[in-house]
């Protein structure tokens, strides 16, 4: 690999390791530096925002068992680093998209390994005929209704579970509260979405978000 493409590798992993954040403005600063999953607000409340993302596809690794969120996500992307550098069935290089999410599907008890899928939002000018690489998978996401919880600064493991426990407390008792709880009813656990916007030289206006998906029409 080129001395440029292990600098980026670098940049990009840091991203997703362990700086304020000026409310929902901060997801503006960070959106405008790459192409992202462009969404509509349908309601502000305390603690929370509710958005409405039009269908979308995503390039995702296989689920990945380990009891560090952090050791996973950066497991996964380095796959989907490799994925848009052209080591795919196309040698086509991808453009560099946000945000880069993690599915958390949380383990029984402390001591468990959770599991983690790692997705990287395909471009525009790609949804239509992405390529194809070994060890990942597309994923076609309809029209979807998304609670979100946004916070600052670097990832830990330990914050993870606390903003995605903070997010349930903000929407219960609220009418999306139920569409919630239906939509994850059959889960073992309860799942839920990191979503990392940032490099990791960005020391102000950092974001990252707890996503809890639901079907709402």
């Amino acid at each position: 690999m080129a001395a440029f493409d292990l600098f980026k590798l670098s940049f990009l992993l840091n991203l997703l390791s362990t700086s304020n954040l000026n409310g929902w403005g901060g997801i503006r600063l960070a959106l405008s530096r790459v192409p992202a999953h462009i969404y509509d607000v349908v309601h502000t409340g305390n603690g929370f925002e509710i958005r409405r993302y039009n269908s979308s596809m995503w390039m995702t690794t296989k689920p990945i068992d380990d009891v560090s969120f952090v050791s996973a996500t950066r497991t996964g992307f380095r796959q989907l680093f490799d994925y848009i550098q052209g080591k795919n069935d196309n040698q086509q290089k991808i453009e560099m998209t946000a945000p880069v999410i993690t599915e958390v599907t949380p383990s029984d008890g402390p001591f468990c390994a959770s599991s983690f899928a790692v997705s990287f939002y395909v471009p525009k000018q790609n949804q239509q005929n992405p390529p194809s690489a070994k060890g990942l998978h597309l994923q076609k996401w309809g029209v979807t209704y998304v609670a979100v919880r946004q916070f600052g600064g670097f990832l830990a493991d330990e914050d993870v579970g606390e903003e995605a426990a903070a997010l349930y407390a903000s929407v219960a008792g609220t009418v999306w509260s139920d569409a919630i709880e239906k939509s994850h009813a059959g889960d073992s656990a309860t799942d839920y979405i990191v979503a990392q916007y940032n490099s990791p030289f960005e020391f102000r206006n950092r974001v990252n978000e707890i996503w809890l998906t639901f079907d709402w029409e």
